[in-house]
């Protein structure tokens, strides 16, 4: 069974400490946006910028995945959310660091691209389920984690903005080191979103309200706690 796993072992490492570092990064911002006196429209901004970002990142991340394959792709975009990640920490200004979230969320969305469609290559249709549940179990478990990290540290300092750095660079080594064969370069293919809606629109009206749901909790939620 090991076996079987071995071939995305590298990838879910790598996984790990990238998801760490986002929930980390995206927890401690509105915490210091807080203490910082930062509007509430601000730090509302501030997730939907990351929102804005991704959406990007869906349709023009794949470009550079196609050019430079998976591996440097990652390792690109890992590397951007460490120097965002510190920028966050030099810079101490709401609209700075709403643009910064916006440039995240881009970041973070060909990193998934990368990751997801890595393992989609590797799983065969016997284990894709394991895989994935697999994979999201990492998700999870690891952005819990490095949110976890706020509760031992001082969201006043620069110390958490550095651990966040650190984190996204140490995301880079596994798959950099691995001997694990890459995956084929992408297909160029297109997002139909109407083709998407018109084959399940419940599905896709539910899944924009999930996401506008999840946006605002994860932005302002642990401002909300911290009242």
């Amino acid at each position: 069974m090991f076996a079987t796993y071995r071939p995305i072992l590298s990838l879910l490492r790598g996984t790990a400490f990238l998801l760490a570092a986002s929930g980390l990064h995206g927890l401690l911002l509105p915490l210091r946006g807080q203490v910082e006196g930062f509007s509430t429209a601000s730090l509302g901004l501030m997730g939907t910028a990351w929102a804005g970002g991704f959406v990007t990142g869906c349709f023009f991340a794949p470009r550079l995945v196609r050019r430079a394959g998976h591996v440097r792709a990652f390792g690109a975009f890992a590397a951007s959310g460490a120097i965002i990640a510190l920028l966050t920490g030099l810079i101490i200004d709401e609209y700075v660091w709403i643009l910064l979230r916006a440039f995240t969320g881009f970041t973070m969305a060909g990193a998934f691209m990368v990751i997801e469609s890595w393992l989609n290559e590797k799983a065969t249709n016997e284990n894709r389920g394991t895989v994935f549940g697999l994979y999201m179990m990492v998700t999870y478990a690891s952005i819990m984690g490095g949110q976890m990290i706020v509760a031992g540290g001082d969201v006043r300092s620069a110390s958490l903005f550095m651990i966040t750095g650190i984190l996204f660079c140490l995301s880079l080594i596994p798959t950099a080191v691995s001997t694990q064969s890459h995956p084929k370069p992408l297909q160029d293919v297109k997002l139909d979103v109407k083709g998407l809606y018109a084959n399940s629109p419940v599905s896709a009206v539910a899944c924009l309200l999930i996401g506008i749901a999840n946006g605002a909790w994860g932005t302002l939620g642990a401002i909300d706690g911290a009242e």
